[in-house]
């Protein structure tokens, strides 16, 4: 049952591996419904590895529960490494050697973009989980690919509402110079300027993604002299701009409204030098008292032995909204899947959520609230949850959106 680091790490990951619930007998004559998975395993270990786990047990509890149409699940794992070119590598060799029913995964935006596009191309349904980028739904949309995550709009309009009131009026960004930062931060800019069209952006900072130089952004962040900041940067790269804004007072007397940065995986490494006040999107695994996501965190603590981490909610959430949208659909050609999986339900840590027709997109939220520092190590406080349907544009702005297809 137990898939080790170096087992996924062999060669190009994961082969062929079933991950079924012991005792679960395959319906007679059916083979399993096999999911070629694709992350960046090695690029991005902080969030993909709790996300693995999460897959993992979600496929476990499926299989157990007497899998999907009659059939068992199997997660048939890629590394991409974090390269869009490798991404599209792996995903032809799972479609054509491995013949998987369906694509799935992602992180990285512009893999993300990479994926859809060569989904697009191969007739294959894709269903992307982390990738946030609006285009992979909107400007890039295509009709074989599905997305579970809030967008980078989505995120931008879920803290927009706290951003405009301060008091701040004049702002700086700081943000990865790839898709996935230049979206979030156009959204964030365009919505809060609607908000409050009496703010104005003064700088912009792309520091080049895993490669910041924290000392100097934080120095020409600090020689602007805004009243704010909004942050889209994230693992060790937050980390060390929070040190170096830490150092040098960058955050003192600044209000900082920031992407994900409440995700367990990026707080924790933080300790107590994490930013108080922050206003974030994250999960505040151990406050979050519904009976989903207490069911979950036992079921996860009690197979890893460990807490889970906002990965493991998308990774838990991907496969059974994989699984809802195969079941609704009645079938695993990849038409009638892509067909069916629009208004399919499916549950999730944080409720159950949604497969939008109308552009693809998952209805699944976050959460909303500002850090605090207790016991030594930061957490989400006066948080909010803020389901995904609610923060999306209404549905005659969004079609304009949407590349037709």
């Amino acid at each position: 049952m137990s898939i080790t680091r170096r087992t996924l790490f062999k060669g190009t990951a994961l082969t062929g591996a079933t991950l079924a619930a012991p005792g679960i007998i395959r319906a007679q004559g059916a083979a399993p419904i096999r999911i070629g998975e694709i992350n960046s395993y090695t690029a991005q270990p902080a969030f993909t590895l709790p996300y693995r786990s999460g897959w993992q047990l979600a496929v476990e509890q499926i299989n157990a529960r007497g899998g999907v149409l009659g059939r068992k699940l199997e997660v048939i794992s890629r590394d991409d490494a974090g390269d869009p070119q490798n991404a599209v590598r792996q995903a032809t060799e799972l479609l054509g050697d491995q013949k998987v029913d369906l694509l799935a995964g992602g992180y990285l935006s512009n893999v993300g973009l990479a994926l859809a596009d060569f989904a697009n191309r191969s007739k294959a349904l894709f269903v992307a989980g982390e990738p946030l980028t609006d285009a992979l739904v909107w400007s890039a949309g295509n009709r074989y690919t599905w997305r579970l995550r809030p967008s980078t709009y989505m995120q931008a309009a879920m803290l927009v509402p706290d951003a405009a009131k301060l008091k701040a009026k004049r702002w700086a960004t700081i943000s990865p110079n790839y898709e996935y930062g230049q979206s979030a931060v156009k959204w964030f800019k365009q919505l809060l300027t609607k908000a409050r069209p009496d703010v104005e952006f003064i700088a912009e900072q792309w520091p080049a993604l895993g490669k910041i130089d924290a000392a100097a952004t934080v120095e020409a962040i600090a020689r602007v002299k805004p009243d704010a900041i909004f942050n889209v940067t994230f693992g060790a790269d937050l980390t060390n701009f929070v040190r170096a804004g830490n150092t040098r007072g960058l955050f003192e007397g600044r209000d900082v409204v920031s992407v994900l940065t409440g995700e367990p995986e990026y707080l924790d490494p933080l300790g107590d030098e994490a930013p108080e006040g922050w206003i974030v999107t994250g999960y505040p695994w151990d406050a979050l008292q519904t009976k989903s996501n207490t069911d979950f965190v036992a079921a996860y603590r009690d197979r890893f032995k460990e807490a889970p981490r906002m990965g493991s909610v998308v990774g838990h959430a991907l496969i059974e909204a994989i699984a809802a949208g195969i079941t609704k659909a009645g079938d695993t050609g990849a038409e009638k899947m892509t067909d069916g999986v629009g208004g399919a339900s499916f549950a999730t840590p944080f409720g159950q959520a949604n497969w939008r027709g109308l552009d693809h997109q998952g209805t699944l939220g976050t959460f909303v609230g500002r850090i605090a520092v207790a016991n030594g190590r930061g957490k989400m406080a006066d948080w909010r949850y803020v389901d995904g349907a609610d923060a999306l544009p209404p549905d005659d702005e969004v079609r304009t959106l949407r590349k037709p297809g």
